[in-house]
């Protein structure tokens, strides 16, 4: 017996329009949720970004997916004792896409929601400034990675702007030092052995504390201590709704988990917030 083509495709396609439908069922559901919500913590990853251009590091197509003995570039212990790769990783800052990068519709949904007066803070894995250029408050944005904007000394701790930095690397400087120690200068990102600011991780952990829902956006929560985040806001009360295209190790406990492109979804949620 030879199989109804037409009728499996005919099941595919009622199939995927439930699947739809279940969907935007779920979005107006969050959307009613975060009308509802007088403190709203988000927690952005490089899904978020990957919309504008930038590509993520551990995703099927990621960066290190790719090319593992990239992960070097970002290893902390490495990039000290070789200048070889040094040279290599300001090669690879000069080419980095955040410099032309523009915001997207998910940056600016982010952008509504703070100014319905909602967002208790916005914490992001990233570290190539999208939230800020698109619109949100230097103050309310968390970077629990750092920036890529700047540039630090491991010897004094001096930062200057990346640009600067830069200039001197189009001007013939393979691996600048710092102008103040002579200290080595990498980007003012954290690295792998090196540990996040104390001061950011408690103001991340307090707006995870203090908010009544909180909205993962983009992120694989697999890397600690962002990852944390969410168990300490579903610990305190708050809903948990994840916005990711692949699942989660926390999709069996958030209130509703959203598989729909972020430049989608997230300027639908927002649309009725006043």
């Amino acid at each position: 017996m030879q199989p109804n083509h037409a009728t499996q495709a005919d099941s595919q396609a009622d199939s995927q329009a439930d699947s739809q439908a279940d969907s935007q069922a779920d979005s107006a559901v969050v959307a009613a949720w975060l009308t509802d919500a007088t403190d709203v913590t988000v927690l952005t990853g490089a899904g978020i970004s990957t919309e504008s251009g930038i590509p993520d590091f551990r995703g099927p197509q990621g960066l290190w997916t790719r090319d593992p003995a990239a992960q070097r570039l970002s290893s902390l212990p490495d990039y000290v004792a070789e200048p070889q790769l040094r040279r290599r990783a300001w090669q690879s800052r000069q080419q980095h896409p955040a410099w032309s990068a523009e915001p997207n519709a998910g940056h600016q949904a982010l952008v509504t929601l703070e100014r319905s007066g909602r967002l208790r803070g916005l914490l992001t894995q990233n570290i190539d400034g999208l939230h800020q250029r698109a619109g949100s408050a230097p103050t309310t944005v968390i970077e629990l990675h750092g920036t890529i904007w700047e540039v630090e000394c491991l010897g004094c701790g001096d930062r200057q702007p990346m640009t600067t930095a830069l200039a001197r690397v189009d001007d013939g400087e393979d691996d600048p030092a710092c102008l103040r120690c002579g200290g080595i200068l990498k980007s003012a990102t954290v690295s792998f052995g090196q540990p996040l600011d104390p001061d950011v991780i408690r103001a991340a952990e307090r707006a995870a504390r203090e908010c009544d829902l909180f909205l993962a956006v983009g992120t694989s929560l697999t890397v600690f201590p962002a990852a944390a985040l969410p168990r300490v806001a579903v610990g305190n009360g708050a809903r948990l709704v994840i916005v990711n295209a692949e699942p989660t190790s926390y999709d069996g406990i958030a209130n509703a988990v959203l598989r729909e492109p972020i430049g989608g979804v997230l300027p639908r949620l927002v649309a009725g917030l006043r």
